[in-house]
Parts: C-alpha cells; structure tokens; sequence
C-alpha cells in the first residue's frame, strides 16, 4: 500500500498538483527565492559555524536530501549542517521504531506521513516519557508563522495540541480537497455512450449499468471479457464496498462510525447496513464484481485497468482514477472515465464518505531530547519557514525558477475566483530528476485557500491539469457528507485507554471486515448469521469501544 500511495502521490507533484501551501498574511521569511541567487547569497553571510543537526528522514525516489538543491538553500539561509539518517520507504515505520528502541536516536524526525509518522499514542507515550519534547515555547518565541496558524486555525491547533496543552509534534496540515472525499467511482463513459446509457443515479441504476457492460460487449471485440466493476484493498478509496453502503448507511471507510445526536454509534449493525450488504451481494451474485477487488492489491488492479490492446473495465473505485489507468500524456484509456456522482438508494439516501481534509492524525515533526537548545531554535526556525508560502512551495514542491513561478496574465487558480500565486513548471520528457524539493519530507501547512490558488489549466484531460480534473469531480461529492461527523482523526484519546482502544479497534475492525466479505460473497447468509453477526461484535467490547470514543469525543467538544 505504501509503494502504491508514493507512486500516486509522486505522480501528482510531477504535474505540480500536490501543492505547496502555508500560513497566510504572513511575510516572515519570504525574501527572493531564486534558488541559486538566494542559496550563494544565504551562504555569504553564514556563521562560520554551522548548527549540525541529527536528522531523521524518509528518501523518497529521485530525490537525494544530501545534494538536494532545497537541503543546500536552508543550509545556508539558516546556518545549518545536516546529518541525514535515511531510510527508504519500505519498513521506515519499524526503523523509526528501531531507532526510539535503541536510545541512540536523532535531535529531530522530519517525516513523510503517507509513509509514516508518529501516531496520537506515539505523542502521548513518548511526550510523557521526555524522549519528545513540547514545542509550545519554541513556537512562541521563535516561530510566528506556526503561531498564527495555530491562532487563527482551529482544526490546526485540534491535531497539533494534545489534551494536556503541549505540542509534542507538528501534523503534516493538507487541506487536499479531493482526497477530503476518497470513496469515489468512476465509470467508462465510452461504453456508455456506445450502449446508449445515462449516467447512473440510484443503486439500481448502476446495477442495470454494470450487466449491460458484462453481456452487450463493450469493447466490441466479440469476446465476454469485461470486467463491470473492480477495485483493491488499500486506505485511497479504492474498496468498493464504503461506495455503494453510502446509499443506505454512513460508511467511513475507516472503523464504521457515525455520529447522530452527538452520540457515537456503529454504522456496522444497523438494519440500512443489512440492506447495503444484501445489495452488493447481489450484485457479486450476478458476477458483476471483480471478486479480485475483495483481495488484490493496487498494481493488479491497474492490469486491468491497462489491459493491453482491448479495454476492459467498467467502473473502478478509487480518489483518482490514475489508481487504475495511466495519465501521463500519450495515454490510451484515462479520458474515459468519468466519476459517478453518490448513488441514491432506495430510501433515499444519497452519502459520500469525508474526512473534513484528508489530514492523518499524528505528526511528522518532532524534537527529541537529544537536541541542544541552539539545535532547537535552529529547528523550529526550519520548520517556521515551511509555514510561509514561499517556504511551503520551495520545501514540498522545489525551487522557484526551477519547479515553479509566478503566474501571468490569462493564468487561472484552481478554486473558482481565486487570484493564482504559483504556477508550476512542468516537467519535460525524459529529464532528469530536478532534486529541487524535500516532497511529502517538507509537507507542513497547506490550507485548502493556498492549494486553491495553484494555476489549473482548462482541459481536464490533459495530465498536466490532472488536479483541476479532480477538483471537479469532488465537486459532485461535496455536501453529501452526513451533517454529523465523528471526527476520529482528530480527536485525542484518554493516554490510559490508548492501549485498550487500540486493542478493541483492530478486533472490531477486523470482524466487520471479514464478515462484510463472508456475506457478500455468501459464505454466511444475511437471513440466518446476521444476528450471530450482530452478537459478535457485543461479544467484542463494541459498546466499550463506542464509550471510551465517546468520553474523549465529549471532552475534545468541550475544550478540556
């Protein structure tokens, strides 16, 4: 999964679509940033000392930190010298771990949260413990720009400070507008065209949809090889049971909450989730469902979606349809898909899943006690630069003059009537790496205003406005979201239930999802286990696992 979301992800910052972005109204640390005037004229006035700085970092492909040319200009605008410890993607959450076990870690861990970063328990446990240190003095005498956000920003200051005041680590802060709504479906609107087909509306619409796909030969090659619908495993949308239970049940895709009242409550027993699941399993039943989609991972589900010569996919869930088909230009299959918008079900619901930003929980900044007081300052003075727009931009997507510029006239902003402020340069076929940014590394504050004003051109085909294209189909996503949400990722759980919570989380999780797959695929019977089902989770502490998310559910909207 993880190799996945950086191929994802590395995708989209080559297009200049995961945008940089930091605190507003704020000019500190914005002078020139032509990369090779601003570095050399940073080095000439540099102390004849450096800081050296311990630090720990994920290298992501076809960037060197060492010779990075943003590692060189905040070396010399800052005075410092980096001592990188590098891991590489595969296993960096057990080398993190490996490295708080051993005592002999860094001054400091600057992370990529799609790859990993420390969890809310992380904070809590190693924040008590000393090996993390608070951040609320650094910030207030050194770090204005984070001081405003954390001022002026409340959802911010919710994933930032931890439910004793401090600031044990700063979160990766990504208002991402479509990855906000994940649970998306996209349809091959060649085939339906060709069929004669409406885009579907209801449950049953789609369902009408998916057989003429399966038996009306789509592809006109003569042979039944369709596949109506498919998907994979992983946590970017890409299940395709959260999709379809929306339209009869809130699905959050993650543990299968919902809010009403203000009362925390299991989507995953209610009478409306008995129904999703006798729908999709009909649809399974008829073989309109890839029962791939159920165990493959995302590099099969792009074989089919890049079936050679002959297309053959239907539908496809996921954030973003480059999950399932290539969008580099010279693509064959990416401008037939189109996203459906939420389906209605048949007592009228009509949900979509929402993360209110697709910001994870944790954070990616932390200071450990191994750093100096001079290390420190030196740090937070880094990060504090990461927080303007300049600083964001230069850090998270390369130099300005190198991986991006100033917008002209005619230029136009992502978000409808915003003033554009970065226009990316895009990349040429066949160069090099330009090794001129950290990535999701200098990933800090991103509000969606400022990803907003990232100039988008017109045609959404085009891969170079691939953002534009899903900012657009979000936009049939938008408001569909229930109007309570429990807000898991940001709330804080009571440090001495952090354990059970998470033991009781898992297991429930676990048990939802194999008895989702037992009944659609019919391996339990909806009419005769459902109520084992139902016992089951009882039998796991599930009315413990509500009330402890309520408690800190109550205390989080009380502001203790």
């Amino acid at each position: 999964m993880k190799k996945r979301m950086i191929s994802v992800l590395a995708i989209v910052l080559l297009l200049g679509t995961v945008m940089a972005a930091c605190s507003k109204n704020n000019d500190a640390g914005s002078a020139s940033s032509d990369s090779a005037a601003s570095a050399s004229g940073a080095s000439a006035s540099a102390a004849a000392n450096p800081v050296k700085i311990k630090l720990f970092a994920v290298q992501e492909p076809n960037i060197d930190l060492k010779t990075n040319k943003f590692t060189q200009f905040v070396e010399g605008k800052f005075n410092i010298q980096f001592d990188f410890e590098l891991v590489t993607s595969d296993g960096a959450k057990e080398k993190r771990q490996i490295s708080l076990a051993s005592g002999d870690y860094p001054d400091a861990y600057m992370l990529t949260a799609y790859i990993d970063q420390f969890s809310q328990n992380d904070l809590l446990k190693y924040g008590k413990e000393g090996v993390l240190i608070p951040l609320n003095d650094l910030i207030d005498q050194y770090a204005p720009n984070i001081k405003a956000a954390l001022d002026n920003d409340a959802e911010f200051r919710s994933f930032a400070m931890a439910p004793d005041g401090n600031i044990y680590g700063l979160p990766a802060y990504s208002q991402c507008f479509h990855c906000s709504y994940p649970n998306k479906m996209w349809i091959n609107t060649q085939w339906l065209d060709k069929l004669n087909l409406e885009m579907p509306k209801t449950t049953e619409d789609f369902k009408k949809v998916l057989e003429a796909f399966k038996n009306e030969d789509p592809n006109g090659n003569g042979q039944k090889d369709e596949v109506p619908l498919s998907g994979s495993t992983e946590d970017f949308g890409v299940r395709i049971v959260p999709y379809f239970m929306n339209a009869f049940v809130y699905n959050d895709d993650r543990n299968y909450l919902m809010l009403s009242g203000g009362k925390v409550q299991s989507a995953a027993v209610t009478n409306e989730w008995k129904q999703g699941l006798q729908y999709i399993k009909s649809l399974y039943d008829e073989g309109l469902i890839d029962p791939g989609a159920f165990t493959q991972n995302a590099e099969a589900f792009k074989k089919i979606g890049e079936n050679g010569d002959v297309q053959i996919l239907g539908a496809g869930a996921g954030m973003h349809p480059a999950i399932f088909v290539n969008i580099d230009q010279g693509n064959r299959n990416s401008k037939d898909y189109d996203p459906v918008p939420p389906l209605t079900g048949p007592n009228g619901v009509s949900l979509a899943a929402h993360d209110a930003g697709g910001v994870p929980a944790g954070a990616k900044f932390a200071i450990t006690n191994k750093a100096g007081m001079e290390v420190q300052i030196a740090l937070i003075k880094l990060v504090d630069y990461m927080f303007t727009p300049e600083g964001q931009t230069n850090g998270a997507s390369g130099m300005k003059g190198i991986d991006w510029t100033d917008p002209v006239s005619g230029d136009k902003a992502l978000g409808e009537g915003v003033e554009p402020k970065v226009k990316p340069i895009p990349a040429v076929e066949g160069e090099a790496p330009r090794n001129a940014g950290w990535s999701g590394m200098a990933h800090f504050y991103m509000p969606k205003d400022y990803r907003d004003s990232w100039v988008q051109g017109e045609d959404i085909y085009d891969s170079a406005n691939y953002e534009r294209r899903l900012y657009q189909a979000t936009l049939l996503y938008q408001g569909h979201e229930p109007k309570e949400l429990f807000p898991i990722w940001s709330v804080w759980l009571d440090p001495a239930e952090i354990d059970e919570a998470s033991m009781l989380q898992t297991n429930i999780r676990t048990y939802i999802d194999q008895n989702t797959l037992a009944f659609i695929t019919g391996n339990k019977s909806l009419d005769k286990d459902w109520d084992s089902y139902v016992q089951g989770l009882k039998d796991l502490k599930l009315d413990r696992y509500l009330e402890i998310l309520q408690n800190s559910y109550d205390a989080s909207s009380s502001g203790q």
